[in-house]
């Protein structure tokens, strides 16, 4: 008799980092960016990329999202390679500028990716649409960037991200150039749009309270050259959970000290949660 547990289908990762190094050539030498990373990101799952400076979290992402190519190891993105993953439109990307032209009207920039890949003007419109209402912004749709905040640019950016329906969200700094007021806002509709949507996303940040609160799992990262020194699980509620009140709850501070002492080369003892490497 076969072994019925085998026949239980294991979901693809949407991505799969293995023994990932990257060296960089330079006038003054080679320089390693990362070394022996393996990084494993469920899908639907949050996961945070922190770490000081130079460590290499933007050239993690790049290589995701294969704007750059490992110098070592293998990686994928839902089974595929990093290049048919992007040839295939599975993932969006978001950085800490919006990136928006500014001779195009909200509406238009959101529809820009689909008018590349040859989608019609009245299928663009009704995505461009359900984007919108999706991240509050119905009422600018024929606004240009430039008449807008820096939140709802980087709102806008979100929406041209996702136009696609992407399952996974590559986001490097999206909020970093936001204040602070803004920058939690930002925080508290991210949670809503992964959770309505249900992509995965790789996001790094500077910022400890911001990994935690956006985080199922933050990975931190060790100066240069970059290893992965600890994942820490965010046990914090599911999104409808994750409300400004949530900033203030002792669970929070509990879960950003863990990660600031793992940061600074700490182990925290007994901490649940804490997957050390």
């Amino acid at each position: 008799m076969s072994d019925t547990t085998a026949d239980v289908p294991t979901a693809v990762p949407a991505v799969l980092v293995e023994g990932v190094d990257k060296v960089f050539d330079t006038k003054k030498g080679t320089v390693t960016a990362l070394e022996q990373i393996d990084l494993t990101v469920a899908p639907g799952e949050f996961v945070s990329l922190i770490g000081p400076s130079g460590c290499g979290k933007s050239t993690l992402l790049r290589l995701i999202a294969d704007l750059d190519t490992p110098t070592t190891g293998s990686l994928t993105v839902f089974g595929k390679t990093a290049r048919q993953a992007r040839i295939d439109q599975e993932y969006g990307i978001a950085f800490q500028q919006a990136g928006l032209l500014p001779w195009r009207d909200v509406s238009a920039n959101i529809e820009l990716p689909l008018e590349l890949h040859g989608v019609g003007k009245a299928a663009r419109a009704a995505r461009s649409a359900e984007l919108l209402a999706l991240v509050g912004l119905s009422d600018f749709a024929d606004s240009y960037p430039d008449q807008l905040s820096g939140g709802m640019q980087q709102r806008v950016a979100i929406a041209r991200s996702l136009a696609e329906s992407p399952r996974l969200l590559l986001m490097d700094e999206p909020f970093g150039a936001l204040d602070e007021m803004t920058r939690e806002r930002m925080q508290t509709e991210l949670v809503r749009i992964t959770a309505e949507t249900g992509a995965a996303v790789v996001f790094v940040t500077h910022s400890i309270p911001e990994a935690v609160y956006l985080s199922n799992r933050v990975v931190v990262m060790s100066p240069r050259p970059g290893r992965i020194r600890d994942i820490t699980t965010v046990s914090l509620g599911s999104a409808a959970e994750r409300t400004e009140q949530l900033r203030e709850d002792e669970a929070f501070f509990e879960n950003v000290s863990i990660v600031r002492e793992l940061l600074h080369g700490e182990t925290p003892v007994g901490i649940r949660g804490v997957e050390n490497r």
